[in-house]
């Protein structure tokens, strides 16, 4: 049975002395409880705070409990309902059921049953949560696969694990590819809220009344295709933690609700009038310099300092040379089948070596997944790894490409290359930034930036 302790219930009972008792009994099992007197209050009540359970009694003077829990399956779907009925309401008790309710206890009750069926409806709410976060493919793979054994990496995990250990928020820095979200996973899970939700949303791959609506979710009739009523992610990370990508694109005119949720941990959904309130630990990660942006005006100062209590940096690969070939060997391991394994030949450890990996661990990823398919024996040979023919990679000697390397500013290769996919892409934007593993408006400032044309 799931513990009581930090969840919230609200009792609902036109009888004051049951809720009294039921109340009295309940604190001594760890959670918060608040009682109300009708259904009237009961609606009122979860406009305001986000409950856990809901105890109903059927029968109240001015809402009836009916009323209430269709009023629950429309605006928190996840709020566990559980009917109080006296002996003649078995065929409402049911009917409840299959409108939603989680379950019915007859009055007069054992308080140890029910206890269990409390603790029932409990697990069965984080079950529904992990399953719309799968279900959204929110909650990426797990972070305890964090390979490496360089000396930056230790130092960022000694750094992480005791940010983990305090529940300020979080700022990290690093470029596109460092694996900023597996870091920021890796800190939840070695937190004090690693048995509740993590919660991933991009900034950048949603226009801002879509993020808004994501973060803080809607009321409906909010909007035209808003039909029902939606939580946010803020209230799905109850309890656990919300981590915010590319949170340097957030507009300015998003940033304001979300400093004021960072001060208070209070909210309204779009189109609602109620102010709501949620308990999660807010993680950022940036490839940009926010000091920076915030002086440029394109970032406000106060969210900055409000978001990096805690801020890690996470260095490139290419200043990691001790990782390469470690997570290289991770991903051969990941994407070969067991029974026929390929391994990286000396001269191919030595070209990735000295590979300066713009796109970092993804590129890497990417790399070898594209080596797995070129190589014809077991053995992944340089030219397997198809890397940019500036670099003279796919058919000559390693110290050719130093010397090509020499020539060649990191500028130039990078702008060869984006031109070259986007060119293989037909421009195609959305591909292009996939298989580069960088965000649209990442790549839509490259294109302005080396004055990039379509042939």
């Amino acid at each position: 049975m799931a513990s009581l302790k930090n969840s919230k219930i609200l009792v609902c009972d036109d009888d004051e002395t049951l809720c009294y008792l039921l109340k009295e009994q309940l604190l001594e099992e760890g959670p918060e409880v608040d009682i109300v007197y009708d259904g009237k209050f009961a609606i009122e009540a979860i406009k305001r705070t986000n409950y856990d359970i809901l105890l109903l009694d059927l029968n109240m003077r001015e809402i009836s409990g009916e009323e209430v829990l269709k009023f629950v399956k429309d605006y928190n779907a996840s709020l566990q309902v559980i009917i109080l009925s006296a002996q003649g309401e078995m065929r409402k008790a049911i009917d409840c059921i299959k409108s939603g309710a989680y379950d019915f206890i007859t009055k007069p009750y054992e308080f140890e049953d029910l206890l269990l069926t409390v603790g029932r409806a409990l697990e069965h709410k984080e079950l529904l949560v992990k399953t719309e976060i799968l279900t959204k493919e929110i909650s990426k793979k797990g972070s305890e696969n964090i390979i490496g054994n360089s000396s930056q990496l230790k130092r960022i995990l000694n750094l992480a694990n005791k940010a983990a250990i305090s529940d300020s928020n979080i700022l990290i820095e690093g470029e596109t590819g460092t694996g900023k979200e597996l870091l920021a996973e890796y800190i939840h899970k070695h937190s004090a809220r690693k048995d509740k939700p993590f919660v991933v949303i991009n900034c950048a791959s949603l226009p801002d009344q879509l993020i808004e609506s994501e973060l803080f979710g809607h009321e409906r009739g909010a909007f035209t295709d808003a039909k029902n009523t939606k939580q946010g992610l803020v209230e799905i990370a109850h309890g656990g933690s919300l981590f915010l990508d590319e949170i340097g694109e957030l507009s300015l005119a998003l940033q304001p609700k979300l400093l004021r949720f960072l001060e208070n941990g209070e909210y309204r959904r779009i189109g609602g009038i109620t102010t709501l309130t949620s308990n999660v630990r807010v993680i950022g990660a940036t490839n940009r310099n926010l000091l920076e942006e915030a002086d440029n005006k394109n970032f406000r100062k106060d969210l900055l300092f409000r978001l990096n209590v805690i801020t890690l940096t996470i260095p490139p690969l290419r200043d990691r040379k001790e990782d390469i070939l470690l997570l290289a060997n991770h991903f051969i391991k990941e994407k070969t089948p067991i029974r026929s394994p390929k391994h990286l030949s000396p001269q191919a450890e030595e070209i990735l070596l000295a590979y300066s990996f713009n796109g970092n661990i993804r590129e890497l990823d990417h790399i070898i997944e594209r080596a797995l398919i070129f190589a014809e024996g077991d053995i992944i040979q340089p030219e397997d790894l198809n890397l940019p023919q500036s670099f003279q990679m796919q058919t000559k000697k390693f110290s050719e490409f130093e010397q090509v390397e020499e020539i060649l500013s990191m500028e130039d290769l990078e702008r060869w290359h984006i031109k070259k996919v986007l060119d293989k892409n037909r421009w195609d934007r959305t591909q292009t930034a996939n298989q580069l593993g960088i965000s649209p408006k990442t790549l839509y400032t490259k294109i302005k930036k080396y004055e990039l044309r379509p042939v």
